[in-house]
């Protein structure tokens, strides 16, 4: 992204508004924020009284138990929101860490921007309102499948679902993953090399093909398989 503009109008956050609307009414509240790799934008805890747009780099957002074991929630990279999910809870209080996987720069806005009447013109506020629910819901259905996801006991059956719901979502066969390997095995909850040996052996046996953080499906009936268990 060359410029925090050029960030704004892909995100779903803004969909519909125009870049003169963002540049006129939106960009103004924003401040950049730049932070280097593995700084803590959030911990479990913090209130959080604002939201943001990742120009460039990542957030992982994660939850870390007790006995040390780092579960990835999500990775957000360029165009994607931050917060919004905490400053529409009574509390804002977070739940989970929020954490630059490199080098991040963010676009932070105060939470009234979307919340108080006044901010922003009427139909901006309706726009962004509709968008804003519309990404709470998705949000939710993450989590849910997810859920699904590690209710699978075997790790080839929680790649194939978490593969099967990404080409799904996409509509196609052949698709990126938002995860380095690394952040796959901690968003399925499995230990990385052993994670890295099913890859291939799943490749070898014909049923998937990948390269970096490229897949493609190659076996409809395994997928349909590992898509029934979850419903």
């Amino acid at each position: 992204m060359d410029t925090p503009l050029s960030a704004l109008v892909p995100c779903r956050l803004f969909r519909d508004l125009p870049p003169e609307t963002l540049e006129r009414e939106i960009l103004p509240w924003g401040r950049g924020r730049d932070y280097e790799k593995q700084a803590v934008l959030i911990a479990p805890g913090d209130r959080v009284d604002w939201f943001a747009v990742v120009l460039r780099g990542k957030v992982q957002i994660s939850q870390i138990f007790s006995d040390g074991t780092n579960s990835l929630m999500d990775a957000l990279g360029p165009g994607h929101t931050l917060g919004t999910d905490l400053i529409c809870t009574r509390s804002r209080r977070s739940p989970y860490y929020a954490v630059a996987a490199g080098p991040l720069q963010i676009l932070r806005f105060p939470a009234e921007l979307l919340l108080e009447p006044g901010r922003v013109p009427g139909e901006t506020r309706e726009v962004l309102w509709r968008n804003l629910l519309t990404l709470l819901s998705d949000e939710s259905l993450r989590k849910h499948y997810r859920l699904a996801i590690l209710a699978q006991r075997g790790l080839r059956d929680r790649v194939l679902v978490y593969l099967t719901m990404q080409a799904e979502r996409r509509g196609t066969n052949t698709f990126r993953i938002p995860f380095s390997r690394e952040e796959l095995a901690a968003f399925l909850c499995v230990n990385r090399s052993a994670l890295s040996h099913e890859l291939s052996r799943m490749e070898a046996e014909g049923l998937i093909r990948f390269r970096k953080n490229e897949f493609t499906l190659l076996s409809a009936g395994e997928r349909r398989s590992a898509w029934s268990g979850t419903e």
